[in-house]
């Protein structure tokens, strides 16, 4: 059986989510930008990719929140977004 190593940190998966959807994104990007560049350990790699899930899932959670409160504002109907 592997030994656990006493000078290892807490799992990523275990740390608490950020509050806004702001620093959960900065936070998934960083991530994203860590995972991509292959320089992250491998031992690393697969609580950084659950982490990544967590954030990613954080973010559209918050997403479809907006979108439906927008709804309701609209009277049900999801207008197109225009963007300025």
């Amino acid at each position: 059986m592997p030994q656990v190593d006493p000078t290892d940190t807490a799992p990523a998966q275990a740390a608490p989510l950020p509050t806004t959807y702001e620093a959960a994104l900065s936070e998934l990007e960083a991530l994203v930008g860590q995972l991509e560049s292959g320089q992250m350990p491998l031992d690393q790699l697969l609580s950084g990719y659950q982490r990544g899930a967590a954030l990613l899932a954080f973010c559209k959670d918050k997403l479809k929140a907006v979108e439906d409160q927008i709804q309701v504002l609209d009277g049900g109907q999801l207008k197109p977004w225009g963007g300025a």
